[in-house]
């Protein structure tokens, strides 16, 4: 008999709140560097989202998606909003006590937004600039301001999303 018993083969939260932040990571245009955030508060409600992106209204075309020009303001750096800062300004309520899933973990200028926030907890999948002095700094606020912060372990190790299924 079919549908007698439930799927066992379903995400578990962590992975698809995850999933959420690498598909907002999918709308960034930078050539480099694609990073997603998803805010989620104590209910498992989704509450904001982003990605790495020029503010609204600044054409990327006409700014730089550089990273390593010799004039500073020819990179991207300058111009670019981190996913988190957009998730955080993206949201739809008060973030006290809420969780960031982001695809990177946070510079020390999204630390403090994060603190400022309310979120309690980050998950994050990739620490790759942990020797920095950004990060050094930003793990340092986030300890201080009792911020729990946890590398992902999702119970899988790829997500596929297949439009093709749900076609007619």
């Amino acid at each position: 008999m079919i549908g007698t018993t439930k799927r066992t083969d379903y995400i578990d939260w962590d992975t698809y709140f995850m999933g959420v932040a690498l598909l907002s990571a999918q709308r960034s245009k930078d050539p480099n560097t694609q990073v997603g955030a998803c805010i989620v508060d104590e209910n498992k409600h989704i509450v904001g989202t982003g990605y790495n992106g020029f503010p609204k209204g600044c054409s990327d075309e006409e700014l730089p998606w550089a990273n390593n020009a010799e004039n500073p303001n020819d990179n991207k750096y300058p111009y670019v909003v981190h996913a988190e800062a957009n998730a955080i300004l993206n949201s739809t309520k008060q973030l006290k006590g809420a969780t960031l899933y982001v695809v990177m973990f946070p510079c020390n200028e999204c630390a403090k937004l994060i603190i400022q926030s309310g979120i309690k907890k980050i998950i994050y999948i990739n620490d790759k600039y942990k020797n920095t002095d950004s990060v050094k700094a930003s793990k340092k606020m986030l300890n201080m301001a009792n911020v729990e912060c946890k590398k992902f372990s999702g119970n899988i190790d790829k997500l596929i999303i297949d439009f093709e299924r749900y076609k007619e």
